[in-house]
């Protein structure tokens, strides 16, 4: 027992002092535990196969999908909209939001299906993302108080009332609690919340550091000079290679999409040997004179509509299909003097260059004879590989930015329908109890991926924040371990034969507050199931209903808010937010001081000793 104290002190001081990533000093306070004998090394390892430990894991993929397809751009403009220029608003909006999705959905699911869409409204407004993540968790939890669903506590107590000959509670009977803890909470997160602002760096700040294809794409204002054309019956382009035509030097235009005839067909990225058939789709990027002469003389139709005489891009640009980004012609490099259609580019890693900034001025027109210097910066477009390639390879150009980065941040706009039909399903399976919750989860993380929701595998595993994952999974063994000695029962049962004298109030107090301490080390779920039994037995000893004692250890555990660990959706956003664990003491602290205290009175009202 001694051993297990001596852990648990070290790794709350290392969780406190934040030098050392909270998923490091979990993992060590896993394997001290191990080598001292205190637990075996399967029951150290038995969080990884946790099944809610895994559902973490598998609602980052769901969370990354809602990213990956807009639907969190779409939905961010909506509430933005209904926000208008009032940050107030808008905190509040997210809330709302928060506690609705979270009647229906566990409070896992609600932060997995909100994070994306809160950190997109952050970027659009402008707001730290700091300021609304945390409040978002401590929502989700309080919005589990309110359905016997949404919170795992509540379920344990339930089953422990009905296992130990006691009715269980029905779905909405914490719903006043939950009421209250929502008043109590709304009314105070708003200002606590500013203790999260970023000192130095700002949302802001984050924002410029690094441009996203459609950045660039309204920066070289690439949109006003693409074009989409048909090719037609009588067009020489038929059954030839974009090498064979040469379209760049002899009409100064550049092929940078194709899209095929046959149903569904997707516009991508060609190469220099993609061939040309009649009713192939071209996406043209070149001057309006230019590509109409193209036009003329290849028997192209143009599909874009004319409005006073120029033509307007209707069609849509994807850009987890075509890569975008920016290279600088660098000191020394071979490159300069040489006009554009001499370097190679195109030829060597199938790149198009579709824009140049020289001395903050824009050319888009009639590149391929233009002259690089020292300096220059290129707009160029290809596969998002092709790029990767080019910065791995090319040593006369630097690449600015992470393709690979990018090209996982890219927008997959068609698949939205798709993914919001999946996350749906998903939702009805956890409502309706179709399936676990583990198990609904998964399969909608394999219907993401094969549904192409996600441009690889690989993007949609790197949507997983394992440092929240290896974090949840390796504080259980804790759990295990102080079960396993005694020392959560020695805690809890000195809290009860310490305040029994003193009548049920002082004994629920200590309960919550008992219940709070040990939720700050180990998980809620642990935790309910520890003192679940103890509140029933102290219920029994001062003969009162234990229903407002069982739900005190449900509130007590579930609105614990100041440790990263005690919930899912804490530790979920900590990573996110790059929260420290001191920033969850300097909110959550506050919060459960009030929300106990307050419980404490309102509990026996609302359900009579």
């Amino acid at each position: 027992m001694i051993q297990v104290l001596i852990i648990l002190i070290i790794t709350a001081g290392l969780l406190v002092w934040g030098r050392i990533r909270s998923d490091v000093v979990a993992l060590c306070s896993m394997v001290a535990l191990v080598l001292s004998g205190v637990i075996t090394p399967e029951e150290g390892l038995a969080g990884f196969s946790n099944s809610v430990v895994i559902m973490i894991a598998g609602l980052f993929i769901v969370g990354g999908a809602i990213t990956q397809t807009g639907l969190a751009r779409l939905i961010s403009n909506k509430v933005l909209s209904l926000a208008g220029e009032s940050e107030l608003r808008l905190f509040y909006l997210v809330i709302l939001v928060t506690i609705i999705v979270g009647l229906f959905v566990s409070n896992t699911g609600t932060v997995a299906i909100l994070m994306p869409i809160v950190v997109t409204i952050a970027s659009q407004s402008g707001v730290d993302a700091r300021r609304l993540l945390m409040p978002m968790a401590f929502a989700c939890s309080i919005s589990g108080m309110m359905t016997l669903i949404g919170t795992p506590p509540t379920l344990i107590v339930h089953n422990s009332l009905i296992e130990s000959g006691h009715e269980g509670l029905h779905f909405f009977t914490t719903l006043p609690v939950g009421l209250m803890i929502l008043l109590i909470c709304g009314t105070l997160l708003r200002p606590l919340s500013k203790l999260l602002a970023r000192s130095g760096e700002t949302a802001t700040d984050t924002k410029r550091m690094r441009k996203s294809p459609e950045q660039l794409s309204r920066q070289y204002n690439l949109l006003e000079d693409l074009y989409r054309l048909r090719i037609e019956e009588g067009s020489f382009l038929r059954k030839k290679t974009l090498a064979e035509l040469d379209l760049t030097g002899r009409f100064h235009c550049s092929v940078i999409g194709v899209k095929g005839v046959h149903l569904g067909a997707r516009a991508t990225v060609p190469t220099a040997e993609t061939m040309l058939h009649r009713g192939f789709v071209l996406h043209v990027s070149g001057a309006y004179e230019d590509v109409q002469k193209l036009a003329e003389e290849a028997c192209l139709t143009f599909l874009d509509d004319e409005q006073e005489g120029q033509r307007t891009f209707s069609g849509q640009l994807s850009f987890s299909e075509y890569g975008l980004a920016e290279v600088v012609v660098k000191h020394g490099s071979r490159m300069i003097g040489k006009h554009i259609s001499d370097t190679g580019l195109r030829q060597t890693y199938g790149i198009s260059v579709v824009g140049l900034q020289r001395n903050r001025s824009y050319i888009t027109h009639r590149l391929s004879r233009a002259t690089l210097q020292e300096g220059d910066m290129l707009l160029v477009q290809g596969t998002w590989e092709d790029i990767e390639r080019l910065g791995g390879q090319e040593t006369d150009l630097i690449l600015l930015g992470e393709p690979a980065t990018e090209a996982s941040k890219a927008i997959i706009s068609e698949r939205g329908p798709v993914a919001a039909v999946i996350i749906f399903l998903m939702i009805l399976a956890m409502i309706l109890d179709w399936l676990p919750p583990v198990m609904a989860v998964l399969i909608a993380d394999i219907l993401l991926i094969l549904t192409r929701c996600f441009r690889s595998v690989k993007d949609a595993i790197g949507t997983i924040s394992w440092e929240s994952v290896i974090l949840f999974a390796a504080m259980i063994p804790l759990a295990t371990a102080m079960d396993n000695t005694g020392l959560s029962a020695m805690i809890s049962g000195g809290i009860v034969s310490g305040l029994g004298t003193y009548g049920p109030y002082a004994v629920l107090a200590g309960i919550m507050l008992g219940t709070q301490v040990l939720t700050m080390f180990i998980s809620n779920t642990a935790t309910a199931v520890l003192f679940a039994p103890i509140a029933l037995q102290a219920a029994s000893a001062l003969g009162v209903s234990p229903i407002p004692f069982m739900i005190g250890v449900s509130v007590a555990a579930s609105m614990c808010f100041m440790s990263p660990f005690s919930t899912p959706p804490n530790a979920m956003v900590m990573s996110v937010g790059k929260y420290s664990f001191m920033d969850y003491v300097r909110v959550g602290l506050p919060l459960q001081v009030v929300v106990i205290a307050a419980m404490v009175w309102l509990l026996p009202l609302f359900y009579p000793l």
